[in-house]
């Protein structure tokens, strides 16, 4: 995609941190933006600014777990700006803690929000985007944490692996219909996340995690030396003109991330072992697909 005049982008998350950031980069680029976010007073704040800056925004609350409240809004934000193009599913939460403490609470609201919430933009709007037939492109916010998990944070890395695997199979679904798909992997961003918690809804309040306001301190002082939103949202803007999949723009990232691969690679048996285990694998995977997509175009019609 390269023109951007025009279109409408919906982000989610997009009345602070990486969403806004998103918000000033795509309106620049001559986007009409439709933000969302939870959160009432950053909403209209977000919108007064966008304003000031000469963009055609449109502000809606919602929570992006309440899927009634998803199609609401998608319906509101057509007839006020019209057919979505970009979708940039953005907004997400965290909290830490020792893995073992955690409750289902803990794992229902990170996991509800962060890879749910990215399933409800892309139910909501990809059917709306094939039936436009103009194309477009979605940007699923993941984590370096898509490739790494601690225990501290092992709820937060097992909702950003699951956002990646559907943002890879959904680009493979997507591109028959001239719809990219970019996985967004960010480390450090300057965003105020650390205060997430202050959105969770009672009914996931029983935590194993104690979280008190030096923790939060403690994060705010990591997150302030973080990429700066609109730098991020630079290079998310460039992913999406050259149909990029991965947007990792932390060069510090690639030591982690070769030691990583190479762990996997390094578990693997040599490429000239087993051939005829191989053969008998590969043909058996070769015949299954072939009758898959026989099936997928008796049943849906697939090409």
């Amino acid at each position: 995609m390269q023109d951007f005049a025009g279109k409408v982008a919906f982000i989610t998350g997009g009345a602070s941190g990486a969403g806004f950031g998103q918000a000033k980069v795509f309106s620049k680029a001559g986007c009409k933006i439709a933000i969302a976010d939870i959160r009432q007073d950053a909403l209209d704040k977000a919108v007064a600014e966008l304003k000031q800056r000469g963009a055609q925004v449109h502000g809606v609350r919602l929570d992006i777990t309440d899927r009634d409240a998803y199609l609401r809004a998608a319906d509101e934000v057509e007839r006020a700006l019209g057919p979505v193009q970009l979708l940039f599913n953005t907004a997400g939460v965290s909290i830490f803690g020792p893995l073992e403490k955690a409750t289902y609470a803990d794992y229902d609201w990170m996991m509800g929000v962060n890879f749910g919430g990215v399933v409800n933009g892309m139910q909501t709007f990809v059917p709306r985007m094939i039936a436009h037939g103009k194309g477009g492109h979605i940007v699923n916010t993941a984590s370096l944490g898509a490739f790494f998990a601690a225990s501290v944070a092992g709820i937060y890395s097992a909702s950003k692996f699951a956002v990646h695997g559907i943002s890879m199979a959904m680009r493979d679904a997507l591109a028959k219909y001239d719809i990219g798909v970019s996985c967004l992997c960010p480390a450090n961003i300057k965003t105020n996340i650390a205060e997430s918690i202050k959105t969770r809804p009672a009914k996931y309040a029983n935590s194993g995690f104690q979280v008190d306001d030096d923790e939060i301190k403690a994060l705010h002082e990591i997150y302030s030396q973080g990429m700066e939103p609109e730098e991020l949202a630079g290079h998310v803007l460039e992913a999406v003109k050259k149909n990029q999949f991965y947007i990792i723009p932390y060069p510090e990232s690639r030591k982690g991330l070769e030691m990583g691969f190479k762990a996997v690679l390094d578990a693997l048996p040599p490429e000239d072992s087993d051939q005829e285990g191989q053969s008998k694998r590969g043909q058996a995977m070769a015949k299954y697909r072939a009758a898959r997509e026989a099936l997928d175009k008796k049943k849906y019609g697939r090409k």
